[in-house]
């Protein structure tokens, strides 16, 4: 059965002013026709409210507020870092106007935006329509992450960027680095010449970064406004540079849509379904099993796709039977709307775990522990926050009984055979000593 799956649509969108609406209707449209509810509001607008008795007032919040130096109402940096911690999903829109509460944002993110003024410069990647100052950047499609579930399907359209350049934090492996600028690209002020190293430089010049966190809550910058824009959606693009190809529209379209897919979980989003172990050629799971038995496993995990949830279809899902460390990782098979496979328990007893780790780049960490308990003969499931899955199942492996060994071991069949041989040797060392009669002595 596919289950509808309708999205927690509730947005709130700040604005530096109410005009971005009109200029960014495009993007503001494709997300209303999609179901989301959209609220709108200026950035200082002091009755502005994220939390309220405790509970979050939206699923996901909009910031195309790039100069605001103090949002308005009980909304700050910190409000805004605690709704991540609660897994709500953030876009955030800066420019070169990047204000503090922006920059702060960003750094509780690891991502690292540059000084305000500044914008990201390239000499050799600038549009036929650039003033002179090259910032008018043509971001070549080949600098976009290899994920689609990110980015969308790969176009040829390049996108057109005009905004702050951001650097991430080496050390936060959480970091995508979404859309980078070229070789040639760097971070400064466009009307001043260079007296110091650039922030960014080159390829670490991050145009549009992302954030899933360990909660698979999602978090996307792009240090461009207008990369949204209407305007930037349907201008023509071109590089300066002679020879080069024409485009009717930009890629900004495509891939500004794709990403709110992916930031709003729309996309890319995992969760598991049932879940079985059981000896093979039985269908219910024994209280404990033994070592050496052969045990088939079987996982259902859906993907959620437009809107409904479909089975997932990847041919890299691992399961381990973990004790402390793995005693067994073996990859499972597709078997219709199922993974399953077969396996021999370890001869090792003890309390082993069944446990599925899904973790590619692009979709929900599957996260998730499942309690086994016995009710009336029956195994029940008991699956907390089923849109993450790291299956963990407890069960116990015993050693063999005293009934279940091998009356005969082959290798001790020698000692049969002294037993056998000791026995015969009595058997005729009797009858020889009862019926031996010695003979009389005569006088």
């Amino acid at each position: 059965m596919l289950h509808c799956a309708l999205a927690d649509g509730k947005t709130l969108v700040l604005l530096d002013n109410l005009n971005i609406r009109d200029t960014h209707s495009m993007f503001f449209r494709s997300l209303a026709d999609r179901g989301f509810d959209i609220t709108f509001k200026t950035a200082d607008d002091p009755s502005l409210s994220l939390i309220k008795y405790g509970q979050f007032l939206y699923d996901h919040l909009i910031i195309f507020s790039p100069s605001v130096e103090d949002f308005g109402g009980n909304i700050n940096v910190e409000t805004i870092t605690s709704f991540i911690d609660g897994g709500g999903n953030v876009l955030v829109a800066a420019s070169s106007d990047i204000g503090d509460p922006l920059r702060e944002l960003g750094s509780e993110c690891g991502i690292e935006f540059d000084e305000e003024k500044t914008a990201v410069i390239d000499h050799h990647n600038y549009d036929v329509s650039d003033p002179g100052e090259h910032t008018l950047i043509v971001a070549d499609p080949g600098n976009l992450l290899k994920a689609p579930t990110i980015v969308g399907k790969p176009t040829n359209k390049p996108v057109l960027f005009k905004g702050v350049g951001m650097v991430a934090d080496p050390d936060n492996p959480l970091v995508l680095d979404i859309l980078t600028g070229s070789s040639t690209s760097y971070s400064f002020f466009p009307d001043r010449p260079i007296s110091q190293y650039p922030h960014a430089v080159g390829k670490n010049t991050l145009l549009i970064a992302g954030l899933q966190a360990r909660n698979n809550a999602r978090v996307v910058f792009s240090g461009s406004l207008d990369f949204f824009s209407d305007a930037f959606f349907n201008s023509a693009i071109q590089k300066a540079t002679p020879g080069s190809q024409r485009y009717e529209q930009t890629g900004n379209k495509e891939l500004a849509e794709a990403l709110s897919r992916w930031v709003f979980k729309e996309a890319g989003v995992l969760r598991v379904g049932a879940v079985t172990h059981h000896p093979v050629g039985e269908t219910t799971p024994p209280a404990a099993y033994t070592i050496t038995d052969l045990v088939e496993y079987s996982i259902v995990i859906e993907m959620l796709s437009e809107g409904r949830w479909v089975p997932f279809d990847g041919d890299d899902i691992q399961l381990e039977f973990v004790r402390i460390d793995p005693f067994v990782r073996t990859y499972l098979k597709k078997n219709g709307g199922k993974y399953s496979v077969q396996f021999k328990l370890p001869d090792v007893y003890g309390v082993f775990q069944f446990k599925v780790d899904y973790n590619r780049l692009g979709y929900t960490h599957l996260y998730s522990t499942t309690q086994a308990s016995y009710l009336d003969g029956s195994l029940h499931l008991g699956i907390s926050k089923p849109e993450y899955c790291e299956i963990s199942m407890h069960v116990s492996v015993r050693p063999l009984q005293h009934t279940q060994y091998e009356r005969f071991i082959p290798s001790a069949f020698p000692y049969y055979a002294s037993v056998f041989s000791m026995m015969s040797g009595l058997f005729v060392f009797s009858i020889v000593f009862l019926h031996m009669k010695e003979k009389e002595k005569s006088d």
